[in-house]
């Protein structure tokens, strides 16, 4: 079917025809929206490029916070020095995502609209403590990103919204930054499972403060409470960690798939959370983790 295609440069553009054309589908890169369409999963009337909206493109430093426009890109991201300084688990999390072509396209907003619970850049903004920032005609709104993504391909976006950035609490009071994922192959793998992990450890190895976001081990990115208090004021060593990926294992809920089975995923994920020790001493000013 043919369709129309609208590429504003303005947001008053945008609030127009999306409150006149009610049924069309924004999409920035379109690394997910255009892979959709060409599977026919998706048919809609309009489709609205935002890649020319230059409001919703780059990254600020907003005081305690880093504000990142929902249009930047991930290679943008990624080589980003605010990003680098202040967020380094997410610019590893960047950097193993897709592929260079992917990165030069795909966008932050995307990644976060598209709701996967494989998608690479959610467990580092839910362990960071995210908030999204949504506009439309009306106003904008702010909420967290765990209350903003409600299950698989699934978010709280209102009638006539967009993305329209993402709120991010500088992490440089961490030491330790880890993001891992386990895929099928080396390049190119959509996670398995993946954790990102923020702790910040004493001269003494004590855990003093811990963030951790687990993905692709339910219907959206899994937080533990009880696995952080398992670490919080216990020496980093592999027994702590241990006994603290018992407790991750039973937190998750993942199922089985063609991609993997519940019980390998249960137990990676637990299994990730053990090798933090071994990331531990090689970032810069990190303590060394114990013999």
């Amino acid at each position: 079917m043919s369709r129309e295609l609208f590429s504003p440069k303005h947001p008053d553009e945008l609030w127009r025809v999306m409150e006149s054309h009610p049924d069309a589908v924004p999409f920035a890169g379109g690394t997910d929206v255009l892979v959709r369409l060409r599977k026919m999963l998706i048919s809609p009337p309009m489709l609205i490029c935002l890649d020319r909206i230059e409001e919703l493109k780059g990254i600020e430093d907003r005081g305690s916070h880093l504000f990142i426009g929902a249009g930047t890109t991930h290679s943008t991201a990624l080589a980003h020095p605010l990003v680098i300084q202040f967020l380094p688990v997410l610019a590893q999390a960047l950097r193993v995502l897709g592929s260079p072509p992917i990165r030069n396209m795909g966008t932050i907003g995307g990644n976060i609209i598209t709701a996967s619970p494989a998608g690479d850049t959610l467990p580092p903004l839910y362990a960071l403590g995210a908030e999204v920032e949504l506009r439309s005609g009306e106003g904008s709104r702010r909420c967290s990103i765990q209350d903003f993504i409600l299950g698989p391909g699934k978010t709280a976006l209102a009638k006539n919204e967009i993305l329209w950035g993402v709120w991010v609490k500088k992490a440089d009071h961490y030491n330790v930054h880890h993001f891992e994922k386990v895929g099928l192959r080396n390049a190119l793998a959509i996670a398995l499972v993946s954790l990102a992990a923020l702790l910040r450890i004493s001269d003494s190895c004590e855990i003093q403060e811990v963030s951790l976001a687990w993905g692709s081990v339910g219907p959206t990115v899994i937080r533990s409470p009880e696995t952080e208090q398992a670490l919080l004021g216990k020496t980093l060593d592999l027994r702590t960690l241990e006994n603290a990926g018992a407790i991750a294992r039973k937190a998750v809920a993942p199922i089985d798939d063609v991609r993997a089975g519940a019980h390998y995923r249960r137990q990676v994920a637990g299994n990730l959370l053990l090798r933090v020790i071994e990331y531990s001493g090689e970032q810069p000013g990190r303590p060394e983790s114990p013999e």
